[in-house]
């Protein structure tokens, strides 16, 4: 069977972390099965679907990494499609109109609720051959209500359904949209998708869409459920566990390739293996893989992660990535000999892109900005003497590098009888504004001597 799978967001909202992750699902099972991965953009819903959603998922998507092999399908387009199909299966008798109001809809659920029975639709418009012409009329599908409808899911195994509890659903409504589960139906067949691969949120839906499939003589696909992510609570994943949204992820930072990394790796492993590249997924990931429990959202393993493939990118890479994330904070960096010098500084010890510019946007500020508690315990009267013991030696110096510098120090610790961490901390404040920074020679270097000078200078005079 030559694989076709699909993604089919709803452009109502933005991309959902967890929907990127069904994205992420199909894309490498059609990479991995050398098929094709489609894209259907959902947007059958007038009042909700807007354009800037659809053009934030494609970019979502894009940002990822996730192409797709043919052009997408808009079911908005289709309407006409839905509406022609709806009245076929009218005419074969395996669907009708129906117009009962919204009080005899109530009346049916409050009936059903008084007798502990679940609310369903009773089927009273099943026979009716008049309506109202008044009433809005609506097409609802004949459910097949006796015996059961079996889903044969590759990762959720034998689901059975008892068909009573599925009732006469609407197909159409009476402003001539399709509902999901129809619309969906017409158009993975229409689309030749082999594998339906989505959250297992779906799977109640399946036995619906199975009967539809049997109604329009379609061939029903593959179907795979995968289990949802929970926060670290144990709870459904939301926005009270942090970002949920695709792309505030790369607001804050994080790498696709240790996202993608990251997304896969909840509920599917391959060993002991942490660390996978994009080649390498696609060579090893397979559907059938995946746990039936839902995984759990690991943020410490995330930061680790994006570190991780931080790290191990070349200086030139790293410093486009974050160039923007100095700009974005107002910071005047440029690509230039210093840029690299602070991006290669920070390259170890940032786990984010947005980390570089927090941690390092001292380095661009033409007056340093100090932490409270820093300025109170270092830059004070006690440490004036070695800021401007030290500001002399460091002008007197021909060299300005790591060598000539450490000299320096370790000449004014031999005639002051202090130790390296009794002066380290006051210049380090004076430099940076805080008490953390890459080691002081290293500093020093990257600001150059003008810059150092005037940063002590301004030091020394705030402690005086």
């Amino acid at each position: 069977m030559s694989v076709r799978v699909r993604f089919a967001p709803s452009p109502t909202g933005h991309l959902h972390i967890g929907s990127a992750r069904t994205a992420i699902f199909n894309w490498l099972y059609a990479r991995h099965s050398k098929g094709k991965f489609l894209l259907r953009i959902e947007d059958t819903d007038k009042e909700r679907s807007k354009k800037e959603y659809t053009e934030a998922i494609l970019q979502g998507l894009q940002w990822l990494g996730l192409d797709w092999d043919e052009e997408p399908i808009y079911q908005s387009s289709r309407l006409a499609v839905y509406k022609e199909m709806a009245e076929k299966l009218v005419a074969e008798g395996k669907a009708y109109y129906c117009s009962c109001s919204p009080e005899e809809l109530e009346e049916m659920r409050e009936q059903a609720l008084k007798s502990k029975g679940k609310p369903k639709y009773d089927g009273r418009c099943r026979e009716r051959k008049e309506h109202p012409k008044d009433r809005p009329l609506v097409i609802r599908f004949k459910s097949n209500s006796e015996g059961t409808t079996v889903v044969e899911d590759i990762i959720q195994g034998k689901v059975v359904f008892d068909n009573s509890e599925l009732d006469d659903l609407i197909i159409l409504r009476s402003d001539g949209t399709p509902t999901y589960n129809f619309s969906a139906v017409i158009d993975d067949y229409y689309m030749g998708i082999s594998h339906i691969i989505r959250g297992n949120d779906h799977l109640n839906n399946t036995p619906r869409q199975i009967q539809i499939y049997q109604a329009l003589g379609y061939p029903i696909p593959v179907f795979a459920h995968h289990p949802l992510i929970l926060g670290e609570d144990r709870a459904k994943l939301s926005k009270r566990h942090g970002a949920t949204g695709l792309m505030e992820f790369k607001e804050e930072g994080y790498l696709p390739e240790a996202l993608i990394n990251f997304l896969v790796r909840i509920g599917w492993s391959y060993g002991d293996k942490e660390v996978f590249s994009i080649p390498e997924l696609i060579e090893l990931f397979d559907i059938k893989d995946l746990n039936r429990s839902p995984g759990v959202w690991n943020q410490e393993k995330l930061l680790w992660l994006n570190g991780y493939y931080l790290r191990n990118k070349s200086l030139e890479e790293l410093s486009e990535l974050v160039l923007p994330y100095f700009l974005k904070k107002g910071y005047p960096a440029k690509k230039d000999d210093y840029f690299l010098s602070i991006i290669k500084d920070y390259q170890v010890r940032a786990k984010t892109l947005s980390d570089f510019p927090e941690m390092a946007g001292f380095y661009y500020l033409e007056q340093v900005e100090y932490e409270p508690s820093a300025k109170a315990k270092f830059l004070n009267s006690e440490n004036l003497k070695i800021m401007q013991g030290l500001r002399d030696k460091i002008q007197k110096l021909e060299k300005f590098e790591k060598e000539s510098l450490e000299k320096a120090f370790q000449e004014f610790i031999s005639e002051n009888g202090l130790k390296m961490k009794e002066i380290a901390q006051p210049i380090r404040v004076a430099l940076t504004g805080g008490t953390v920074s890459p080691g002081i020679m290293e500093l020093m270097v990257v600001l150059g001597k003008e810059r150092v000078l005037k940063r002590l200078d301004s030091a020394i005079k705030l402690s005086a």
